[in-house]
């Protein structure tokens, strides 16, 4: 079975593009109160996900309540478990939701699960996460920097704002005459868009074309989005890679390393797994260089190892 992908809520599982690609799983330790689904349930969930599956990618939004994380961490703790990776991530609700489907796409190829938790931090470089915004006045300002003067006209009539949380903040007025574009990838990539209480024809009919989206699909609205957004007025978009062997690729092309802590591999500065960070680059072993994987035997089933690429992340990656 390949590598477990879990997240916090329904809303974070997008449809499997094929039948190869596996759902993830949904923690109800997460979605429900402690309340009503005590510690021994939640440790049977835990167990049962490892038994089935061998590993756990856990994903965590950062802006989860604090006492989700926490009980992940228990669950992880009680359970003295080095197959248990929680990943937090400061994407959006619907970055989060393609980022989880990206994991769930690659953990049916060849790589080793240290790498596919590793991999949550390079993807979510290349996922461009933003919103069409009727209003900024209440967003949180250590996300996306909101100038006076923005926050001002979001009290005008019908202003509207295009904001981008990832991968660098951005918020230009969209609205009034005064429209500006975002910047969007400079590769292909599929862009899909959800609907809150205000109409996506900026989105569909202006964005999508500027950002050249190979594909516009609508999904479901995040549970978690207005909060994050501080809106409901909104329109969440996400914009990503959906090409498995591109995204195959890409993580293929990273270095990878042992953690001398726990033995995965990784790629990046730190072990998703036990959280251990890699030494400086004159206390590492050396690495073996290896040919990539063919294209023709890309989808393996898992856990039949992974080949090893020479090249160092893409530059702003840890």
């Amino acid at each position: 079975m390949p590598t477990a992908i879990a997240v916090t809520g329904p809303d974070l599982v997008l449809p499997s593009p094929d039948r190869h690609t596996p759902s993830a799983a949904v923690l109800q330790s997460a979605v429900q109160s402690p309340r009503t689904y005590s510690l021994d349930q939640a440790l049977t969930e835990m167990h049962t996900l490892i038994e089935h599956h061998g590993y756990v990618i856990a994903l965590c939004p950062s802006s989860a309540p604090a006492s989700v994380a926490q009980r992940l961490h228990a669950v992880r703790s009680v359970l003295e478990s080095d197959r248990i990776a929680i990943v937090r991530s400061d994407l959006p609700p619907l970055g989060l939701a393609v980022l989880a489907l990206q994991l769930r796409q690659l953990s049916v190829c060849d790589f080793s699960p240290g790498v596919l938790a590793s991999a949550a931090r390079l993807l979510s470089h290349y996922i461009y996460a933003g919103a069409l915004l009727g209003s900024v006045a209440r967003l949180d300002r250590d996300r996306i920097d909101v100038s006076l003067q923005s926050h001002a006209k979001s009290w005008m009539p019908g202003t509207q704002f295009a904001v981008l949380a990832t991968p660098r903040p951005e918020l230009v007025k969209v609205s009034g005459g005064e429209e500006t574009q975002l910047p969007g990838p400079g590769f292909g990539t599929r862009l899909l868009y959800a609907t809150g209480r205000l109409a996506p024809d900026w989105v569909t009919g202006t964005l999508a074309p500027a950002w050249n989206s190979q594909e516009v699909t609508e999904a479901r609205l995040p549970g978690e989005s207005e909060r994050w957004w501080a809106t409901g007025k909104l329109v969440e978009f996400a914009a990503a890679i959906p090409d498995i062997s591109v995204l195959y690729q890409l993580v293929s092309s990273v270095r990878r390393d042992d953690c001398h802590w726990c033995g995965l591999e990784l790629i990046g500065d730190r072990c998703a797994f036990c959280a251990a960070p890699l030494p400086p680059p004159g206390e590492r072993p050396a690495q073996p260089v290896r040919a990539l994987v063919p294209p023709s035997h890309r989808l393996r089933p898992a856990g039949t190892g992974a080949a090893r690429g020479t090249t160092a992340l893409p530059r702003g990656v840890t």
